[in-house]
C-alpha cells in the first residue's frame, strides 16, 4: 500500500494541473452575450403556449395567427402576442399575405431544438 500513495499524489498533482488548464479554457470559452441569448431563447420557450406554437410550426411549417388561435383555443390577440414574442426572440419569422400574417420557425436550428427536446421528453417519460 505504501507504493500506492505516491502514485496517487503524482496523479493528483497532474490532475490539478490539467484541471487548471481545463477551467481556464472553459472560462475563456464563455461568451456572456451568447449565453444570455441562449437563456432568453429558453425563457421564451418556457411558456407552455409558446412551446405548443413552436411544436405546431414544426409540424405544419407555416400557420396563420387565426389557425394558431383556433388550435390553442385562445383569442387571436393572445396568439398574436405569443407569436410576436417568438418572432422578437428570433424563434419564428413572419410574412404577410393580404390581411393574414403567417408564421414559421426561423431556421433548421430551431426545428432541431424542438425535435431534440421532444425526443428527450419522450425518452424521459418512457423510462419512468
Amino acid at each position: 500500500m505504501a507504493n500506492f500513495a505516491p502514485f496517487i499524489q503524482s496523479d493528483e498533482h497532474s490532475h490539478l494541473h490539467n484541471e487548471n488548464d481545463i477551467t481556464t479554457d472553459l472560462r475563456n470559452s464563455l461568451n456572456e452575450e451568447d449565453i444570455a441569448g441562449m437563456a432568453q431563447m429558453f425563457k421564451a420557450l418556457s411558456d407552455p403556449n409558446r412551446m405548443k406554437i413552436a411544436y405546431l410550426l414544426q409540424q405544419k411549417e407555416e400557420l396563420c395567427v387565426r389557425d394558431v388561435a383556433a388550435i390553442l383555443d385562445s383569442s387571436v390577440a393572445t396568439a398574436s402576442h405569443h407569436l410576436r414574442l417568438l418572432r422578437q426572440m428570433d424563434i419564428t419569422k413572419s410574412r404577410k399575405e393580404g390581411k393574414n400574417v403567417f408564421y414559421s420557425l426561423k431556421d433548421h436550428h430551431i426545428q432541431t431544438l424542438i425535435t431534440m427536446t421532444l425526443e428527450h421528453q419522450k425518452e424521459k417519460n418512457y423510462q419512468e
